[in-house]
């Protein structure tokens, strides 16, 4: 049965309480800002599976030595457009801001910027980092896997990350993009993760157990089970590109080999607008084209056509007005974590 949410928590409560709990496991307050702010920007944009209910994992991190909290990323090497960053083992949303910037800052130079980031741990949500291409009036592309979650086309054992893939481009308004980002695999493990805190059933078809059997069952996944790829066999060769490319990129590895070290690596690419045509008129085709796909029927059944992107326009302008909801039991973790590290949690009650 699924839990009804508790009264909503407005975003500058939580970037607080993000940050007070981050610099208390020795993290510095702009290191700090930039990782609490990225979190409840995953919140505001409806993608509560990448917000503050990391906080406690963070935590786990930071004592276990798994993220080293003080460390900043750094320039590695530059080759012309090219760039590799070194993330130190440190926090991953510092070291992908740097990638985006870096990445916006070689386009505006060459027209195209491309940025790897090794040992770089957990960066949140992806399309962050391809919005900001956005506000620069740039096209954002970013590819990122992580530890081996899910199972091959046809297999079961965890081979592939969940390897989430984000891209965009600007429209006239600078809050709305064009905006795809998602997982390729069936459900982002973290989704798995709102589900055990808020109660909710799986859907058929997203993992499998210990032996490869399709299950609707949590537990299975957490018991040695997977999770599948989405789109069946194209899901699954598009995880494959970005576990590759991403990994081995980054000078790392895919996260099924034995030299792989745990890292979040990440390849983001900026590309210019303006070195191919007029960003206005680009801008101005972008309004149109989405004002036509706007206007078109909806289907029976739905109530009208949605633009990658517009889902999380609206969490944002809905959960900036009205506050971020959180499930209790993410409010109970959070409010214990504080309390373990001496932090008051008043605005959690």
């Amino acid at each position: 049965m699924m839990r009804e949410p508790t009264s909503p928590i407005v975003a500058t409560t939580l970037q607080r309480l993000g940050e007070s709990i981050l610099e208390a496991v020795g993290t510095p307050p702009d290191l700090a800002r930039i990782v609490a702010a990225s979190l409840v920007a995953a919140n505001l944009a409806g993608h509560d599976s990448h917000g503050v209910m990391r906080l406690p994992s963070y935590v786990e991190f930071a004592r276990t030595g798994h993220v080293v909290p003080a460390a900043r990323p750094s320039v590695e090497s530059r080759h012309g457009a090219t760039t590799m960053l070194d993330g130190h083992r440190g926090w991953g949303q510092p070291a992908a801001r740097l990638a985006a910037e870096t990445a916006i800052a070689l386009a505006a130079e060459h027209g195209i910027g491309a940025v790897s980031v090794h040992r770089c741990n957990h960066i949140g949500r992806l399309g962050e980092y391809v919005e900001a291409m956005t506000r620069a009036g740039m096209m954002g592309l970013a590819l990122c896997h992580g530890g081996p979650a899910v199972a091959p086309y046809g297999g079961r054992d965890r081979l592939l990350g969940t390897n989430p893939f984000a891209w965009a481009a600007p429209t006239a308004d600078p809050q709305r993009p064009l905006v795809l980002d998602f997982a390729t695999s069936a459900v982002a493990e973290g989704k798995l993760q709102v589900a055990r805190a808020t109660g909710q059933a799986i859907e058929p078809g997203l993992i499998v157990d210990a032996q490869g059997r399709p299950s609707t069952s949590l537990p299975d996944f957490y018991a040695g089970g997977a999770l599948r790829p989405f789109g069946g066999h194209k899901g699954y060769a598009l995880s494959v590109m970005v576990e590759f490319l991403a990994g081995a990129l980054s000078g790392a590895a895919p996260s099924c080999l034995p030299e792989y070290d745990g890292s979040n690596d990440t390849l983001m690419i900026a590309c210019d607008i303006a070195t191919f045509r007029p960003l206005a008129g680009f801008v101005d085709q972008a309004a149109r084209f989405y004002a036509t796909v706007k206007a078109s029927q909806p289907a029976e059944g739905f109530d009208a056509v949605v633009l990658p992107g517009e889902p999380e326009a609206q969490a944002r302008r809905q959960r900036l007005e009205g506050g971020i909801p959180l499930p209790e039991q993410t409010r109970t973790e959070l409010r214990e974590l504080a309390a373990q590290l001496g932090l008051h949690t008043e605005d959690l009650r």
